[in-house]
């Protein structure tokens, strides 16, 4: 490639590197856009506070590792997980450990994409069903077709916001976090209200009572529901990838990686996903197109939004008729939500892309960057033309939305437990190791990861209906992304001559070379 003198600039502190991840996150959005997949899953509804527990808890091990490396390595740029995985091994004394250098880096970098490049779609129809609800809301049907182009319109809009640079996303990021912090939490605040001022028998209640929510319930069900669970968890990692774009990556790339997500997860999820299980009850309900009238969590696995049909039960109930117009409010501070999430994983997902074309292991396009913004411009609108695909296909119905959704998560599934074991390889025999740092945590995260992707493939192939026909979606994607990423990495070493897996012997020239 012809030597590129554009570089990114550094705008980012803290606040920008913080904020950025909890965009990805989204503080609140997923309570809207995911409870009808968590609840539409069999015999898992009811372990969905649980299982939201259980993946903040790998997600918090992983987090750990995340901020090592990145504290370790901070100028990693645009590389991330990418950059991580290769010195981990170029760092060892041992030629025998240097010549896994670049398979780690590579399948490290192909895994990430398939959590990156996926997301964004998986938001796009996230989004466009969002819309279709709304406008239904005020009498509008919206068909198939329509939300397809409403995807499209989406995803190219995002791209436009994309390419014009980090500072306009950064604020952007930081007034719909902070819109959808106080939306949220005013409607969990009166999602409990609702229920303890409420005269229905406990029978009807999807949960008998507060510790139900918290207490597991089938041990299977949980762990499937975490599975799903990860994805309104993910992102606190890529403030990793704005280490080129940090002013002082080595202090706050560490600290946004925790801060972002115990803000989101341990504060806001928690807490916003206990009162939505709280308040529903059989006066939620939701009549199908054959006239087949649902109730409870039955309802809020056939809604497109059940928790817009809770707000609007709960404002009528608390706010003396208004709920309608509660809906309106919070769905269209959800709507900026999934525009803020989906530009963070934009964001995100093009600069590893950039950093693996800077280093030949993805088309040198990929790696352009645009003279005035100083964006991988290319790849931004490669991937929006990824996400308008996958956002059309997410559209169809809840088993398609699923079925994306899980691939996105074996992609986060399989980066995460990379990262946990990195983390030991980079650290072991150093003066930096620490037992507890860099051995039991990422071995619990790695443990944590491994069963997780475990559990989306068995759990969900032996789960009848929705989670079986997702993971059979999931698991097409993924192998056809291996595919393609395996065939590319055999034709590229070809091509330019290099070892995949080098031989010691030359790991040792280049060694002695390089003295």
């Amino acid at each position: 490639m012809p030597e590129n003198k554009t570089t990114m600039k550094k705008t980012l502190g803290l606040t920008g590197v913080t904020v950025n991840a909890m965009a990805l996150i989204a503080p609140g959005a997923f309570l809207w856009i995911t409870f009808q997949v968590q609840a539409s899953n069999t015999g898992g509804a009811s372990d969905m506070w649980t299982g939201i527990l259980a993946a903040l808890t790998v997600a918090f091990l992983t987090a750990i590792s995340f901020s090592q490396l990145a504290r370790k390595y901070p100028e990693a740029g645009a590389g991330g997980s990418y950059y991580f995985a290769e010195k981990a091994f170029l760092d060892r004394e041992k030629a025998s450990h240097k010549r896994f250098a670049r398979i780690a880096k590579f399948v490290t970098g192909w895994a990430a994409h398939l959590f990156y490049w996926v997301y964004p779609g998986v938001m796009v129809a996230m989004m466009a069903t969002l819309v279709a609800y709304i406008l239904s809301q005020f009498g509008v049907a919206i068909s198939i077709p329509v939300e397809i182009l409403i995807a499209v319109a989406f995803s190219i809009l995002v791209g436009f916001i994309a390419v014009r640079g980090i500072t306009g996303s950064t604020n952007v990021a930081i007034v719909i976090n902070v819109i959808q912090l106080v939306s949220l939490v005013g409607f969990s605040v009166l999602a409990i209200l609702f229920r303890l001022n409420n005269p229905l028998h406990v029978a009807h209640w999807a949960y008998p009572s507060a510790a139900s929510i918290l207490i597991p319930h089938d041990l299977p069900s949980m762990l499937f529901q975490s599975t799903i669970a990860i994805l309104i968890l993910v992102g606190f990692e890529s403030s990793t990838s704005l280490a080129g774009e940090a002013l002082n990556p080595r202090r706050d790339i560490p600290r946004g990686v925790i801060l972002s997500l115990t803000i989101q997860g341990l504060f806001a999820y928690l807490f916003e996903y206990f009162a939505a299980n709280f308040a529903v009850s059989s006066k939620l309900v939701y009549v199908a197109s054959d006239g087949t009238r649902l109730t409870g969590m039955a309802a809020a696995a056939a809604s497109g939004a059940p928790i817009g049909d809770l707000t609007r039960l709960i404002g009528n109930a608390m706010l003396g008729g208004n709920g309608f117009a509660l809906m309106v409010l919070i769905a269209i501070t959800v709507a900026l939500a999934v525009l803020g999430t989906t530009l963070a994983a934009m964001n995100t997902a093009v600069r590893i892309s950039f950093a693996m074309a800077q280093d030949n292991e993805m088309p040198g396009p990929l790696g352009a960057l645009h003279q005035k913004h100083a964006t991988p411009h290319v790849a931004v609108w490669i991937l929006v033309a990824v996400s308008a695909v996958i956002g059309s296909v997410g559209v169809l119905n809840v088993t398609a939305l699923t079925g994306v959704t899980l691939a996105s998560n074996i992609g986060t599934f399989a980066l995460y437990a990379l990262i946990c074991f990195l983390t030991f390889v980079t650290f072991a025999g150093t003066k930096e190791f620490s037992g507890v740092k860099h051995a039991i945590i990422p071995f619990l995260g790695l443990a944590g990861n491994v069963g997780m992707l475990a559990a989306v493939v068995l759990i969900g192939l032996a789960t009848p209906g929705v989670s079986r026909d997702a993971t059979v979606i999931a698991l097409g994607m993924t192998l056809g992304w291996g595919i393609i990423s395996g065939f590319y990495l055999v034709l590229n070493s070809r091509k330019s001559g290099r070892a995949i897996i080098p031989s010691i012997a030359m790991m040792e020239r280049v060694s002695s070379t390089s003295k």
